[in-house]
């Protein structure tokens, strides 16, 4: 196994409706590139895995415990372990970067589709 990786080569994962993630597993976190179609809504759940998140393109408004902003690039989220999230994409769609700790054994799981060109870069 190579310790290099080109996001165009990753094989991407359907996540929900509308949310493609290409993403690399280590021992200790998931790093994830996810594409997300205009107006896609991701319902609110919760997880054992902390997460980090930023705002590549596009836009959507997110949703963390009691607190909801509209996200833009370079907007950043923390989410602790178990906290109710949601998220809902603008108009234009949205890719961000998140990262989880521990990795998320779930979407090792999921079913990957071909290599296909990103939407970014």
């Amino acid at each position: 196994m190579s310790a290099f990786e080109h996001l165009g080569d990753l094989a991407p994962q359907q996540l929900y409706p509308g949310f493609l993630a290409r993403a690399i597993h280590g021992d200790e976190l998931t790093l994830a590139v996810v594409e997300i179609d205009p107006g896609a809504e991701l319902p609110e759940h919760h997880h054992a895995n902390e997460q980090f998140g930023i705002v590549i393109s596009g836009s959507l408004v997110f949703r963390v415990g009691d607190e909801e902003r509209e996200l833009v690039p370079g907007a950043t989220w923390r989410i602790p372990s178990e906290v109710p999230h949601s998220a809902r994409a603008g108009g234009d769609g949205a890719v961000v970067l998140d990262v989880f700790s521990p990795p998320r054994a779930d979407w090792q799981a999921l079913d990957a589709s071909e290599p296909q060109t990103p939407r970014w870069p």
